[in-house]
């Protein structure tokens, strides 16, 4: 017996040695406190270095940035929002926005993958990076600066004057979704040619539409007009200058009625919502409404379900109305947003949280408005800090593109 196990152990310890070295070397990799699952080529420790090593495909999926491969040149490029690195294979130094920065290490390929050093990447596109040795863990904490945004563009008018002007200012800002309203009355080549330019520089445009009006039996006729020009309109351009989506701000609790026949409304709400429903389906289009954040708080007539929950199930995403100027505590941005969020991560939808820069009459808690961008990334960046472990949280939506633009 003690022979076959000096035999065994000595076995064990023959394997052992030969265990490739990266095994004993391989990591975790967190983003936003949630675990990244690594199906094909897993990070591991380059013991030269000590530098950790994550696939090139890892920054796309997970950071957000669009990364290029020339097989050529052996050349890696990674481009998000403003920020452009270039690295090459072997080499100990990247161009980051075109000037040289040295780093130990370098990107290596491995088993026909592309491996980068994950600490680097992250701190150029302003992530914070931590180091947990007890867990064997990389924790990545990404930047507001790169969290997906929206905004509302409501006078569609003004695409007819400085198109590349507006869309360098989405870009710098970070938008990856223009809500834009449709008027019939605009050449539909101009719609054409906006869209197309934003969707070179990785921004979505949806079809924005809706009036308070819209939850009456009354005006089915309008909403499917408005569906059925864009459906039109998308067949006639192609994929490259189509809206992406139909996104819909109706907003009925602005009625005088919704305080009277409260009821009445929800139902022919709900009704509206079901023909929208119908008329999209099968369409290829996202559809996103506009919601209060109290909504969960509004219940289905007759049933314990809320009306959020009940939207979610027909729809891709809510935006919610998150019309706060800060982050945390007793009615702030994370607070409210909360509810909402769980009930989508159960349904697996997407909620998108949007904060207000225009002038309020409701309170100077509300909005932006004559406060810095720099004090609202701030807040944004302490509520993505608690909201980025929900499954269904989608970003941040800015209203609106014009008095954001014009923010000090």
């Amino acid at each position: 017996m003690r022979k076959l196990l000096v035999c065994a152990l000595a076995i064990m310890l023959s394997l052992a040695a030969f265990t490739p070295a990266i095994y004993a070397s391989e990591v975790r990799i967190s983003v936003d406190g949630r675990d990244v699952q690594f199906p094909d080529e897993h990070p591991y420790v380059d013991r030269g270095s000590n530098l950790t090593m994550v696939p090139l495909a890892f920054v796309s999926d997970k950071l957000g940035a669009a990364t290029k491969w020339d097989g050529n040149s052996k050349q890696i490029t990674i481009s998000l929002n403003r920020d452009t690195i270039i690295l090459v294979i072997g080499d100990n130094h990247a161009l980051v926005n075109g000037k040289r920065v040295d780093f130990e290490g370098a990107a290596a390929l491995k088993k026909g993958r592309t491996m980068v050093p994950v600490r680097f990447i992250s701190e150029v596109l302003h992530a914070n990076v931590e180091w947990q040795p007890a867990r064997n863990q990389v924790s990545i904490m990404t930047s507001v600066a790169n969290v997906p945004k929206g905004t509302w563009i409501w006078d569609s008018h003004i695409i007819k004057q400085d198109q590349e002007k507006m869309i360098s200012f989405a870009k710098m800002k970070g938008v990856t979704s223009i809500y834009l309203q449709v008027d019939r009355d605009i050449d539909p080549a101009i719609y054409e040619g906006f869209i197309r330019k934003a969707k070179n520089e990785g921004i979505q445009v949806e079809a924005l539409e809706g009036r308070p009006e819209w939850v009456y039996e009354s005006k089915q006729e309008d909403i499917r007009n408005f569906i059925a020009w864009v459906k039109t309109y998308n067949s006639s351009v192609g994929p490259e200058g189509s809206f992406t989506g139909l996104h819909f701000d109706i907003e009925p609790y602005a009625l005088s009625e919704w305080t009277k026949h409260n009821k009445a409304i929800l139902e022919s709400w709900m009704d509206n919502m079901r023909l929208i429903e119908k008329e999209t389906k099968g369409s290829g289009l996202k559809i996103s409404m506009d919601v209060p954040y109290w909504l969960n708080t509004i219940h289905v007539p007759g049933k314990n379900y809320s009306m959020s929950a009940w939207m979610l199930e027909k729809f891709d995403c809510l935006v919610i109305m998150n019309y706060r100027n800060h982050a945390l505590g007793n009615n702030g941005i994370v607070e409210n947003a909360q509810v909402m969020l769980r009930e989508a991560s159960t349904l697996k939808k997407k909620i998108v949280v949007a904060v207000e820069t225009v002038k309020s009459t409701e309170g100077p808690r509300v909005s932006f408005y004559s406060i810095s961008n720099k004090v609202m990334e701030q807040e944004l960046q302490s509520a993505h800090n608690q909201l980025a472990h929900y499954v269904s949280y989608a970003g941040f939506a800015i209203h609106d593109f014009k008095s954001w633009q014009d923010m000090k």
